[in-house]
């Protein structure tokens, strides 16, 4: 048995008995990375190291330790609170709200993490509150986030567009970039309607209605008439006139609620949350070094409101991926991702060929960088390309979809901050959920963008 198919079904054991037991599976892969890299691939402790993920390591840790300091302060309730009244109250309005904002960063320029990680806290915060489905919300900002990935500005376009270039291969940055938005805006319809978001928009439409009600009941009694209380099962948790008593789709402002005021903490949260998104974005620092920073200064000022911030850090999903991803590196070390892309190209029939890879840089894609997916299999696929068989144009995007949609993978950067970011869940739970999302996309989605973008021949 060759090395590298000893080095895929041990990753095989390792999501059984992380399935099937309680074992963080981080902590598997880390000795899954020891015994096949230094066992099975004569690797030394460097090499096996070289495959942990320091950037990411420090995003998760320093995004959410700001976040926790935001969270202890009041500066995310008061951003949901602001959310709402720039949606008037209509909180079905807001994973769309979430979609086109990340959508946004990342098509002006933002790295897809980065984005996320600037959204996805305040997203899952306002999730928690309002009894959104973690999953409908977590989904909604990282397809934003890939719908906008690919523009011709964007950090992943440029990336693609260069790579085609190089290649020699007739290219499309419109059709890219239109391949990924569409492909990202219907998954996110699907996941709206599947999770709840139908449901919460006639919720709206009843209590509407129950509120009118209640106003024209007051005006006779010689009461109040301004109040919306809501009446479904949203109290999602903490205080204030922010949160409706009922199923929460429209929502009443208390303008008196502590959650809808500034003090001097939350204006300097906020402040840092602005730097944290011109730094990025800008000046393009790191998004994990800069979080650190800010956390740093504001926990220097505010100690009372930072003391317990750093037992928030969500540590035990910090060591699921950096353990998972640790052991890809060891895969990649030992040339088993090179080893099943060649196969591939290999076989001599280019429609499978090109959905093959497509299914590999999916796969792969949902544990490790999707830029390095891409920059891998593009190359891959130039030699049945040339042959004229394939149109160039709809596989590149192809290949450019199925290695990036599937980031809301628990395992990929994207889907893992969007698990540290959850405030309030069961996080084994939503860990198993964003799992098998992830693998429903990893199933479907290949297939769909090959029969839509590579077997009509574009380009």
């Amino acid at each position: 048995m060759s090395a590298e198919l000893i080095s895929i079904l041990v990753l095989v054991v390792v999501f059984v008995i992380a399935t099937t037991r309680s074992i963080n599976m981080g902590a598997l892969a880390f000795a899954a990375a020891f015994g096949v890299g230094g066992l099975v691939a004569d690797l030394d402790a460097d090499k096996i190291f070289a495959g942990f993920p320091g950037d990411l390591f420090v995003v998760l840790v320093g995004v959410t330790y700001l976040f926790a300091i935001a969270r202890a302060n009041g500066t995310t309730d008061w951003l949901v609170h602001a959310s709402i009244r720039l949606v008037r109250g209509r909180v079905v309005l807001i994973p769309w709200v979430m979609f086109v904002l990340t959508g946004a960063l990342t098509a002006i320029g933002a790295v897809s993490p980065a984005a996320v990680a600037i959204v996805a806290p305040i997203a899952l915060s306002f999730a928690a509150r309002y009894s959104i489905s973690p999953l409908l919300m977590g989904a909604m900002v990282v397809h934003g986030a890939q719908g906008g990935g690919f523009s011709p500005i964007s950090i992943y376009g440029s990336i693609v567009n260069g790579i085609v270039e190089r290649e020699g291969l007739p290219g499309s940055e419109i059709a890219l970039f239109l391949a990924s938005l569409i492909v990202n805006l219907v998954i996110a319809a699907v996941v709206f309607v599947l999770f709840g978001g139908l449901k919460l928009s006639r919720a709206e439409t009843i209590d509407r209605d129950r509120d009118r009600d209640r106003q024209k009941a007051a005006a006779v009694a010689g009461g109040p008439t301004g109040e919306a209380t809501g009446s479904g099962a949203g109290d999602g948790g903490g205080s204030g006139g922010g949160r409706g008593s009922g199923s929460g789709d429209v929502v009443a402002l208390d303008t008196d609620d502590d959650t809808s005021r500034l003090n001097p903490a939350r204006i300097a949260t906020l402040v840092a949350l602005v730097a944290l998104v011109v730094a990025v974005l800008v000046f393009d620092l790191d998004a994990g070094l800069t979080s650190i920073t800010l956390a740093v200064l504001l926990s220097t000022v505010w100690a009372e409101d930072s003391r317990n911030a750093v037992s928030q850090i969500a540590w035990p999903t910090v060591l699921l991926i950096c353990g998972v991803l640790t052991y890809v590196g060891v895969l990649d070390e030992m040339g088993t991702i090179d080893w099943a892309g060649e196969g591939v190209s290999d076989i001599g029939v280019p429609l499978l060929s090109a959905v093959l890879l497509c299914y590999i840089g999916a796969l792969v894609s949902a544990f490790a960088s999707s830029v390095g997916i891409m920059g891998a299999l593009i190359p891959l696929a130039v030699p049945f390309l040339a042959q004229g068989e394939i149109g160039a144009i709809g596989m590149v995007a192809a290949l450019a979809v199925s290695a990036t949609v599937v980031d809301v993978s628990p395992f990929s950067t994207n889907g893992a901050l969007v698990l540290a970011a959850a405030p309030g869940v069961d996080r084994e739970r939503f860990f198993r959920q964003l799992m098998m999302y992830g693998g429903i996309v990893v199933a479907v989605v290949p297939a769909v963008v090959w029969l839509a973008l590579v077997v009509p021949d574009w380009g």
